[in-house]
């Protein structure tokens, strides 16, 4: 098999929060030095290159050394604390209101997602996927986006 090198455009700070995300994962749940082949900087920059470009999971991990079943335990993982690290919807308001913002702009995006296969119960008593979109007709998610009318900041919620 022949491998090849990538760019990826994204801003090496980003690696290295993500990293150090990783880093105090592994420590909060007791991982014990050199027990993953990857190291934290290696795990972001595989996450990060997955939510870039959205390649096939087990191709991308077999170019950072990976198996299956590791990639894709990577990927959620990535996803777990990244995802921690997002403030909710009444955080971003209350922010906004700390910091006087007159008025936010709160936008939404529907983007497809796999792996949603939550069931919940609908307004008519039956179940449901809750993430299933029938305008779609798939599983998508719709985060939303918080700015303040400069766009010093965003927020997904």
């Amino acid at each position: 098999m022949i491998t090849y090198r990538v760019r990826l455009d994204v801003p090496r700070e980003l690696v290295l929060y993500v990293s150090r995300l990783l880093a105090r994962r592994r420590r909060d749940i007791g991982t014990r030095k050199n027990t993953r082949c990857p190291g934290c900087y290696r795990q972001a920059l595989f996450g990060l290159a997955w939510y870039r470009d959205k390649t096939d999971i087990p191709r991308l991990g077999a170019g950072f050394g990976l198996s299956q079943a590791t990639s894709y335990r990577y990927v959620a993982e990535i996803t777990t604390v990244v995802a921690a690290e997002v403030p909710g919807l009444e955080e971003a308001l209350e922010r906004a209101v700390a910091e006087g913002t007159p008025y936010v702009i709160l936008d939404g995006k529907i983007v497809s997602a796999d792996r949603c296969r939550e069931k919940i119960v609908s307004q008519k008593g039956r179940e449901i996927d809750e993430w299933y979109s029938g305008k779609k007709k798939g599983f998508v998610r719709q985060p939303y986006f918080v700015t303040c009318r400069s766009g010093r900041w965003a927020l997904v919620v």
